[in-house]
């Protein structure tokens, strides 16, 4: 049952655990002015203090609104144990996938769990453990302190950047300045994906001007781009039609390799043998593609 504590009992060492969303809590923080807080918080009570794992944001519409005591639910008393009881109930419910592979490293490391006792404890595969606790390795400081600073949206980073680097080669450094020119301007999820394909497959000119923060300028030059194939003839218009289909598969086939319904040994050994072949066509087509690139940028 949930207690009423003193809101300067809480430690709040996990708070940058967890993405902000300025908009969400001004939405709370007005909730909350006329209701109260009706969801309590969550923590665990170690001999170290009282840790809040969940309910940052109702913390700080607290603090600002005055109040002075909070619902609180306790975890238990040890810091693995809460941290593990909270990714069984909040994983569907709001705790992101950079949230859980924070929380996974530490069950890794700091906590000393290896991969499988996480994977059993949790319900959850190996390779389902295996991508969070090494999501983050990728990414440079600046780029974790504006995503969890909820300057840049996740999604945009999960299913349109990180494809650019596995499939183009391009290097971390290169996502973190795109990142650095467009985070905090809250632009849609469509925008930002013009400006990734400008930035990174677009000329040198285009992506000069989004490096130097011209988004709107950017944005205006793609979306003067016709997006029908008038003028082109029918061979034209079936190899565009072609590109467009292998651009989505790539996409979509990227995201679904690491979904935890991949388990059959009849999927893996007809995966295997058609990702062999696959895997020999990929050099002579991405040297086609890029002569082809060049050649159409110059046209």
């Amino acid at each position: 049952m949930p207690e009423n504590i003193e809101l300067n009992t809480l430690d709040l060492r996990y708070q940058d655990y967890r993405l902000r969303d300025d908009a969400r809590e001004a939405r709370l923080l007005s909730s909350i002015a006329q209701r109260g807080i009706e969801e309590p918080l969550e923590g665990v009570d170690t001999p170290a203090g009282r840790l809040l794992l969940n309910g940052f944001k109702r913390f700080r519409c607290a603090k600002k609104l005055y109040i002075g005591a909070v619902p609180y639910v306790s975890l238990g008393d040890e810091e693995a144990a809460g941290i593990l009881m909270l990714m069984r109930t909040r994983t569907d419910q709001g705790l992101g996938i950079l949230e859980q592979a924070k929380f996974v490293v530490d069950l890794l490391t700091i906590h000393g769990m290896d991969l499988a006792d996480v994977a059993e404890t949790l319900g959850r595969s190996k390779g389902w453990v295996s991508m969070r606790s090494t999501l983050l390795n990728e990414m440079s400081e600046e780029i974790k302190k504006i995503l969890f600073a909820g300057k840049f949206p996740v999604y945009c980073y999960m299913y349109t950047l990180r494809p650019f680097r596995r499939m183009n080669g391009v290097t971390g450094e290169e996502i973190e300045r795109f990142i650095q020119a467009v985070a905090g301007k809250r632009l849609s999820v469509r925008d930002i994906e013009l400006l990734a394909q400008g930035y990174f497959r677009g000329p040198d000119s285009l992506r000069e001007a989004i490096g130097q923060g011209k988004w709107s300028w950017s944005l205006e030059q793609m979306k003067n781009v016709p997006e029908t194939c008038e003028g082109c003839n029918d061979f034209e218009r079936v190899l565009l039609k072609d590109l467009q289909v292998v651009q989505k598969l790539m996409q979509r086939i990227m995201a679904k390799c690491h979904n935890d319904s991949l388990q059959s040994r009849a999927f893996f050994a007809q995966a295997n043998l058609l990702l062999g072949s696959l895997l020999t066509k990929l050099k002579p087509f991405g040297e086609r593609m890029k002569e082809f690139h060049d050649r159409s940028g110059h046209a």
